[in-house]
């Protein structure tokens, strides 16, 4: 048996470990939905903020994270962008893979999207056409929405924010 093949066999006693585990738990969708669609798997580093998410460490190093702490912080992203109007609420995705969900996010609830580069300046400078007052901003990454996060924080609006276990948190509610 090849070490790939053991690998993946113990990758799947540890989803099943974990779908086990939450079996009893109510989460918002079925554990099935949140494995099949990747959330649980983080990145090959960590920080001390985001160890309390981490379900394990493979054997390779690629940190797991815990389903249910995950859904535990979006039902508390959902109660507190519930307290916005829609259209306060801008979302935005700079990396070509978050771009549906964020403009599904934003068509779905009435919020604004930004997709791709954000523009520098946008919440902070009034003389931008692209300019606009959010209450509170979403951002899919960190990571990549480094210009968005900036002005937020400048600007005092409110951050949530979707992250990996490598990501920095700083400045995000």
């Amino acid at each position: 048996m090849s070490s790939y093949d053991y690998e993946g066999s113990e990758e799947v006693k540890q989803e099943s470990t974990m779908v086990a585990r939450y079996a009893t738990v109510e989460l918002l969708v079925p554990i099935d939905v949140y494995l099949s669609a990747g959330v649980h798997i983080g990145t090959y580093s960590s920080n001390k903020y985001l160890e309390k998410f981490v379900f394990r460490v493979r054997s390779d190093g690629l940190y797991i994270l815990d389903v249910r702490k995950i859904d535990e912080r979006i039902r508390i992203a959902a109660r507190f962008l519930a307290r916005f109007d829609p259209p306060n609420i801008l979302a935005v995705g700079g990396r070509q893979y978050s771009f549906k969900p964020v403009e599904m996010f934003a068509k779905l609830i009435g919020a604004k999207a930004v997709l791709g580069r954000f523009i520098p300046g946008t919440l902070t400078n009034p003389h931008l056409p692209t300019y606009m007052e959010p209450e509170v901003v979403v951002i899919s990454d960190p990571r990549v929405d480094t210009q968005v996060l900036a002005e937020a924080i400048e600007t005092g609006i409110p951050v949530v924010a979707f992250a990996s276990t490598d990501a920095k948190i700083s400045g995000i509610d």
